[in-house]
Order: C-alpha cells, then sequence, then structure tokens
C-alpha cells in the first residue's frame, strides 16, 4: 500500500506543470462525481495517472484499482487462476460503497470486462459505464468471442510471449506484452516516456479459460442491461482495431459513441485532455 501511495504521488508530482497549464482555463462544476478507473491486460492503476491528475485538479474524485496481480496488487500470476480472483479489488471496492453512492464505472481494454462484472453486481451503484476502447461483452456478445476474436493474432506478434507453467502440452498459463509490441501496437502514438514506464511497469496476465470466463461472465438484462453505457472509440488503436471496435458496437449497442481522432490503443497516455473532457461530459449527462 506505502510502495502504491509512493507510485502514484510521485507520478501527480511529475505531472503538476501540465496539469496547471491545461486546466487553468477551466470553470469545473460544482457538483462532485466520483470517477472509478479500472486498467487494461498487464497494466495497473499506474496507467491513469495523467487522468487522475486531472479529476484531481477539477475536484471531482478519483479511485485507480489495481486488479490482482496488477500494479502493486501483493498477488502474483498464478495465484490468481480464476477471472473472480482477478476481478476481487473491484468487487470488493465496489462493495464498500454506500448504498447511495454511485459512480461513474471508466474500463479500458480487457478492464472492459471487469466493469462488465460490476455493472452485473452493482447496477444500483453506478451512474454510467464508460468502454474505453474496451472489450464490451453483453446479452448477444459473450466474453469468450470477444477474447477469441481480438486476441488471436495478437498473442503471436512481434515479442509478446506466453508461459507453459502445467507444461508445453497444456495450455498456456500467462501472458505478457514485449517492449517491441508495446512501442509498435500499444504506445505509438504516446511519449517515450511513458512506453518506457509501461515497459518497467507491466505484469504477465493470467490467460483463462473459456470454461471460466463463461462462468464468471453471466450478464442479465436486469442488472447489466439496466445500466448506461458509454463506448469511447480509439480511431488510431493498433492493439484493439478500430473495425473490431466498431464490430463491437454493432452487435452490442451502447447509448452513447464518442471517438477520439489520433488516439493509439492507451488513450489515456496519447490523449489524456480529450479523454478527460469526454468523461467530464458524459458524467455531467
Amino acid at each position: 500500500m506505502k510502495k502504491s501511495k509512493f507510485l502514484i504521488s510521485l507520478l501527480l508530482i511529475l505531472l503538476l506543470p501540465y496539469v496547471n497549464s491545461t486546466t487553468s482555463r477551466h470553470k469545473w462544476p460544482k457538483t462532485s462525481k466520483h470517477f472509478v478507473l479500472v486498467h487494461g491486460a498487464c497494466h495497473g492503476a499506474w496507467s491513469w495517472y495523467k487522468i487522475m491528475a486531472l479529476i484531481k485538479t477539477s475536484e471531482h474524485n478519483v479511485t485507480a484499482l489495481d486488479l490482482g496481480a496488477s500494479g502493486v496488487n501483493p498477488k502474483q500470476v498464478l495465484e490468481i487462476p480464476h477471472l473472480s480472483d482477478y476481478f476481487s479489488p473491484l468487487m470488493e471496492f465496489m462493495a464498500s460503497l454506500p448504498a447511495h453512492q454511485k459512480v461513474i464505472l471508466v474500463g479500458h481494454s480487457y478492464g472492459g470486462l471487469a466493469i462488465s462484472k460490476a455493472m452485473e453486481s452493482f447496477p444500483e451503484k453506478i451512474l454510467v459505464a464508460v468502454f474505453v476502447t474496451a472489450h464490451m461483452p453483453g446479452l448477444t456478445l459473450n466474453a469468450t468471442t470477444l477474447l477469441t476474436k481480438s486476441s488471436s493474432e495478437m498473442v503471436s506478434q512481434l515479442d509478446n510471449r506466453v508461459t507453459y507453467n502445467n507444461g508445453p502440452t497444456n495450455p498456456p498459463t500467462a501472458f505478457f506484452f514485449g517492449p517491441k509490441y508495446l512501442a509498435r501496437n500499444v504506445y505509438q502514438q504516446s511519449p517515450i516516456q511513458d512506453w518506457v514506464l509501461a515497459t518497467t511497469l507491466a505484469r504477465p496476465l493470467y490467460v483463462y479459460s473459456k470454461e471460466d470466463i463463461s462462468k464468471e461472465m453471466v450478464l442479465s438484462n436486469k442488472s447489466y442491461g439496466s445500466v448506461r453505457r458509454v463506448f469511447i472509440v480509439a480511431a488510431e488503436d493498433k492493439t484493439l482495431l478500430k473495425e473490431f471496435q466498431e464490430w463491437m458496437i454493432e452487435k452490442n449497442p451502447p447509448d452513447e459513441v464518442e471517438e477520439i481522432p489520433g488516439s493509439d490503443h492507451m488513450v489515456m497516455m496519447s490523449k489524456p485532455l480529450h479523454l478527460f473532457n469526454l468523461l467530464l461530459r458524459i458524467a455531467q449527462k
């Protein structure tokens, strides 16, 4: 916990001049909102540091979470063999919220699965769910189909790698982004400092079985379907291609669609101010 607070504090200090220059022109609304930010595969709460700084400076509340075996979460990847283990920090946080409090739940990439599970479990505590170039399962689009379609080619590209802790004849147990893949397909529009940060802090992701995903990701119209959804398209995404994002939107239409031009997969790194302004606008509706 101390390490996590130190890391966030350091990132905020480094970003303070940027925040001051980009927020001084705006008058922020008096009504305070609470944003909950959920990272993508192999990343952590640290990936939201620019958005966190902007939200804090605008006098809204923000919580960025480390999912299981991510960021500074103490679990190791082989200690979370079920998708529920990976989601656990978000589920525990949502359960701890007062019954009357509603949050703006924001999920990036693989984090779309986590916020979808939270929508199913805690619909009454979510004002709106925002999928930022994220996996967006639904009543007619199951999570295993999404993951199979989006990851089949990505796993073997460039220096991405998988590990086989149960032997080479069994399915892989963990996946990890290589620095070359991160540079070319994930952070290609982002400042080089953010790519370096990712190569330093990224951690492996457990490769969950289709059976485990299907069991965990059961969504209903009564709960998941009752939460307002917004999808933000990253126009230059080379990890979840724009065509794939549009396919998800077509198969599982959200209430609103926004697009950020010129953004790579890491929208919060390459276009932080644009994303921040969109999140504020969505929250105020």
